[in-house]
């Protein structure tokens, strides 16, 4: 290996492994986000279809539905941005991705809490995307990868 001669550098100019384990990791959350909503609208029983359709109807069904899917993707897509800023050495990005990822898993674990003694398999199939979330951010605390963020400096400051 070269670069700095820690054993986390890839090479010179190359991220430390912990700060690309974190963006693998969270771009598997975000598909198992993705999964869990379409399961949980279409698939799994009573589908949020299914319920919102008994409660408003078919029309307003579909308006919701199609309403929580735009939300959602919005939400990724803010979640990969603010870790491509976090892969890219920001600092207030790893921040906000652990802040956030701190959130999330209070609000599974309270939904967990909901589901009986023992949570069933959909509640933890549902919970996966933010565990993975919250692993995502551990490596990003190693020491190995304190210099990363470091090394770049706010933008518009260099």
């Amino acid at each position: 290996m070269s670069g700095t001669g820690s054993g986390s550098w890839r090479g010179a100019g190359r991220r430390p492994r912990p700060v690309e384990a974190a963006w693998r990791l969270t771009l598997a959350a975000c598909a198992g986000e993705a999964v869990v909503w379409v399961l949980g609208a279409f698939v799994v029983e009573p589908t949020g279809l299914d319920d919102m359709t008994a409660a408003v109807g078919a029309g307003a069904a579909a308006r919701q539905l199609a309403l929580s899917g735009a939300v959602s993707g919005v939400l990724l897509a803010a979640w990969i941005t603010v870790a491509a800023y976090v892969r890219a050495g920001r600092a207030w990005a790893r921040i906000v991705l652990t802040a956030a990822a701190a959130v999330a898993l209070s609000a599974r674990a309270t939904d967990l809490g909901m589901a009986g003694t023992v949570p069933g398999g959909w509640a933890l199939l549902a919970a996966l995307p933010d565990l993975l979330g919250a692993a995502a951010v551990v490596p990003l605390h190693l020491p190995t990868a304190h210099a990363h963020f470091r090394h770049h400096p706010p933008a518009g400051t260099a």
